[in-house]
């Protein structure tokens, strides 16, 4: 199944091929779906081509082809437009998910079944949609005690940690975290981000894992950390 941005990209290229006769170069296709980073467009071009919709033609320079489109089946459903966010006291309310994640009902392997609350940030700070219909499995063995949610990222800041576009990041719910551990940080009250923390006296730091993007510097009142990483997931 493709992710929104594969999809994106594989009708961008096709739409180019038939406007111009000539595949798009790397430069046009980042501009295109607004990335910060040609390494990016590299990563959905190589993971179109294994999955058999591009073909890169052989001794000709920004040569693709496009081999097949995929049908509505085969690309992950749109997020839900609400702009309800992920509250400071996630899962502290009547109405939130239990303290312990239960096993999923159709898995008898030890998975975990957690919920997917949308797409966090890993670039400039977005909303971290709420969408309590999804949910992904994970394997029991690998989480600790506690509480535990799935995000899908969007944005290529932390590729250098090995968190890429598309990927989905699994989050042990906690407010404290160590200098140097990928959190989830809401900054004043409404934007969610990937970042790894960094404490300089009472300033708290929000670094990237990209050189393309800066370190934000924010005041303890304006940064609540709603998480902490503890797994990946990544289709291939």
């Amino acid at each position: 199944m493709l992710t929104r941005k594969q999809h994106e990209l594989l009708n961008y290229i096709h739409s180019h091929l038939e406007a111009t006769g000539i595949s798009p170069s790397f430069e046009e296709m980042k501009e295109a779906l607004d990335l910060k980073s040609k390494s990016g467009i590299h990563r959905l071009v190589t993971a179109l081509e294994e999955r058999g919709y591009l073909r890169r033609l052989k001794n000709r320079a920004r040569a693709l082809e496009v081999l097949r489109l995929p049908g509505e089946d085969e690309v992950k459903p749109a997020r839900s437009k609400s702009k309800n966010v992920i509250e400071p006291d996630f899962g502290k309310s009547e109405d939130a998910a239990p303290s312990t994640v239960q096993p999923s009902a159709n898995d008898d392997a030890g998975l975990m079944s957690l919920p997917l609350h949308g797409a966090i940030a890993a670039g400039t700070p977005i909303e971290a949609l709420q969408n309590n219909d999804m949910f992904v499995s994970y394997p029991a063995a690998m989480l600790g005690h506690g509480t535990h949610y799935a995000l899908e990222v969007a944005g290529d800041s932390m590729i250098d940690a090995g968190i890429f576009d598309g990927d989905t990041v699994i989050i042990e719910q906690c407010e404290t975290a160590h200098n140097g551990e990928i959190i989830v940080a809401l900054v004043d009250d409404h934007e969610a981000t990937l970042k790894k923390l960094r404490r300089k006296g009472q300033s708290i730091a929000l670094e990237a894992a990209n050189p393309d993007y800066e370190t934000r510097i924010f005041g303890p009142d304006r940064v609540k950390i709603q998480g902490k990483l503890v797994g990946l997931m990544r289709q291939y």
